[in-house]
């Protein structure tokens, strides 16, 4: 078997009395689309803040392309290659695409925000950011400015940001939320034509997208990780229906 890409090892965060990751481990291995589910409240962002790095465990480990970042912080966990999407959006509404995405391209080279302004003429940069545009079906829309854009143009445009980093591996936070039906399917289809240039750590509810995508699904309740498993077994565990999915699934 191929090393993990990422690894979480033993991971445990606690506010107060409140565990809110309570021992858990997971890894994504290459290639892998690898869903992280579980009802509101579970501790999903929090774990995704603590792979990130914007949260430091407690205790535990986490690992990136073999390398101990658990000190890490968030820029240099995305200077490793450590893709990410957010919940709530994180975009600047008041630049256009392409500024977002250049944006971006600035941080993957390491360049300073304040110089963001001569950023943009640099053909390098508009050049990572365009092909990124182009690579989620946005290259019309580049000039259009983002608070402008549709829902789910704004959720491409995210995936376009986390694509300028050149990422080893997309951490993607409910990237069908909000999204019609025709949306979520279109999504869906881009995600799985992702997993070849990097694997995907989806956090997602939609459930017909979690069991079309997901390799591995691991279920997370109160912090704890009850199952890890492909569909099928996910499906039919009986402590994940009570906890989770209900026998409507």
């Amino acid at each position: 078997m191929a090393e993990s890409v990422l690894a979480i090892a033993n991971v445990s965060k606690s506010f107060g009395a409140l565990k809110a990751s309570d021992d858990v481990s997971l890894d994504l291995r290459p290639g892998e689309i690898h869903a992280l589910i579980g009802p509101n409240g579970a501790g999903k962002s929090t774990l995704i803040a603590q792979i990130a790095g914007g949260l430091k465990p407690d205790a535990g480990a986490i690992r990136f392309l073999g390398e101990d970042v658990t000190h890490l912080d968030t820029v240099g966990r995305a200077k490793l290659g450590l893709g990410r999407t957010f919940q709530v959006s994180a975009l600047a509404m008041e630049y256009t695409a392409l500024q977002n995405a250049v944006l971006g391209a600035m941080g993957a080279s390491g360049g300073i925000f304040r110089f963001f302004r001569r950023a943009l003429s640099d053909q390098g940069l508009r050049d990572v950011a365009e092909k990124a545009l182009a690579r989620v079906g946005l290259s019309d829309q580049a000039g259009t400015v983002t608070s402008e854009l549709s829902h789910g143009q704004r959720r491409q445009l995210e995936v376009a940001v986390a694509l300028t980093l050149n990422p080893k591996a997309f951490l993607m936070d409910e990237p069908m939320a909000g999204l019609g039906e025709a949306g979520s399917k279109e999504m869906t289809a881009f995600l799985d034509s992702l997993r070849s240039e990097a694997p995907i750590l989806l956090v997602e509810h939609d459930m017909d997208a979690v069991f079309t995508l997901a390799d591995r699904i691991s279920v997370l309740v109160y912090g704890r990780i009850i199952a890890t498993g492909t569909a099928d077994e996910i499906r039919g565990d009986p402590e994940v229906r009570r906890a989770y999915l209900g026998e409507a699934v």
